[in-house]
């Protein structure tokens, strides 16, 4: 009787914990589901908002441009009436003083005809001074057909032009073209990758663009027609906000953004260690520079940061003189040797050879030169083994100029991380790492 109690008293603990488990994993939906709604609702609010101002501009815009161009008009047609008036203002007054003229000297011939007593010599200079105003001669005065006449032309299209871009003007999308689809942690940096998600869309170029802790303005920090942007220079265990958007085939404008998503890295970033004479660091320690110094050495990593399962990258800025001793590559441990062409390392040459445990291997890549990407990859590989246990191996890829070298590397010794190393025996070589 007591086993049955207590079985069903243990079965009833267990469904209180199933219920418990089921009520907080719903009311973690229902958070989701809120998010969702306020994504929706504050989306829309901003869209609206959007297309409001949006089209007050244009409103603006063009009252401004027909208001203007009516000025012009407007001054076009006094510029035109001023310029033809003047003309005929000229010629009225020479009329109107011909009137004048003609007038008087109608007054001098009354006064000398109608005296009672006609004198002669009156009426002689009357007559000659008749003579020198030659009243045959009269001045031009144009026809109406010769004078402009001025009018409006108006095309009426105008409206029904404007309004069949008025009607085509504008979109509104439910979602945009393109969402960001992984954020992937790496040393000092996180792998942002996108996709478009509307196939019939045809994207030209991405813009890629960041911001610290969800706040304040947005930076650009890539722009071009790759579908993934490694963003460096990111602060571990800090929250990043990211978005994406597009610019259509043959256009100019870009897509709406894509919904931000936020990500961050654990991961410190990869530095060179300081110290070394023969190389100066940037002010981040991830690019190293070979200078004139006449010391050897390997210059190594501050601290063993590459761990399986990630990639390692290095980028050759610039380049020197070519050894058969220079190296990259990554390593168990430092050491004082010159080159990292040793036991308990992998490395590739500038002349693209490729040394495992400081045997160099049959397959080759082709020679490192300025601009040349060399990456690292490594997983753990199982095998069976023998009474002290299985034994581990990893696999190793490098790749580099579009070719890459796969090979298993034994390793005495057991490691949960990796230090990385250069060699190069002539100054110039320059040398990011990442």
């Amino acid at each position: 009787m007591m086993e049955e109690l207590d079985g069903l008293l243990l079965e009833a603990k267990e469904s209180m914990e199933a219920a418990r488990n089921y009520r907080a994993e719903l009311k973690h939906r229902l958070q989701g589901l809120s998010q969702a709604r306020k994504q929706i609702q504050d989306s829309a609010t901003q869209t609206q908002d959007t297309l409001r101002q949006h089209f007050q501009d244009m409103k603006n815009a063009v009252c401004k441009m027909l208001d203007d161009r009516l000025v012009a008009l407007l001054q076009q047609v006094d510029a035109i009436q001023h310029e033809n008036i003047k003309p005929l203002d000229d010629c009225q007054k020479l009329l109107e003083q011909g009137v004048s003229t003609a007038d008087g000297l109608l007054k001098e011939g009354e006064a000398a005809v109608s005296c009672n007593n006609v004198d002669h010599q009156n009426l002689c200079n009357f007559t000659n001074k008749a003579l020198h105003i030659q009243l045959d001669s009269l001045p031009e005065v144009p026809s109406l057909v010769e004078v402009p006449c001025l009018s409006a032309q108006l095309d009426d299209t105008f409206l029904s032009i404007a309004r069949d871009h008025i009607c085509k003007h504008g979109a509104v999308a439910s979602r945009p073209p393109v969402q960001i689809e992984e954020l992937m942690e790496r040393p000092g940096g996180i792998l942002v990758r996108w996709c478009k998600v509307d196939d019939d869309f045809v994207a030209q170029d991405y813009r890629l663009q960041y911001r610290k802790n969800a706040c304040g303005h947005f930076e650009d920090t890539y722009v071009g027609s790759e579908c993934e942007f490694l963003v460096l220079h990111i602060d571990p265990n800090v929250d990043y906000q990211f978005r994406v958007c597009s610019r259509g085939d043959g256009r100019q404008e870009w897509s709406p953004w894509s919904v931000p998503q936020l990500g961050r890295t654990s991961l410190v970033p990869h530095e060179w260690s300081p110290g070394l004479e023969g190389y100066s660091l940037s002010s981040r320690r991830n690019i190293a520079l070979r200078n004139d110094s006449p010391q050897q050495g390997v210059l190594y990593s501050k601290a063993a940061t590459y761990y399986l399962g990630q990639t390692l990258t290095f980028r050759v800025e610039t380049s020197g003189g070519s050894d058969r001793r220079d190296s990259i590559g990554v390593c168990v441990g430092k050491d004082g040797l010159d080159s990292m062409q040793r036991d308990g390392a992998v490395c590739i040459s500038s002349s693209g050879a490729v040394y495992v445990n400081g045997k160099e291997m049959t397959n080759q890549l082709p020679p490192v030169s300025p601009g040349t990407t060399i990456t690292f990859d490594m997983e753990l590989v199982t095998l069976g083994g023998n009474n002290e246990g299985p034994q581990q191996r990893r696999r190793v890829t490098i790749g580099s100029n579009n070719r890459e070298v796969v090979f298993d590397w034994l390793l005495e010794q057991s490691c949960d991380a990796l230090y990385f190393g250069c060699s190069f025996f002539h100054p110039g070589w320059k040398v990011l790492v990442y």
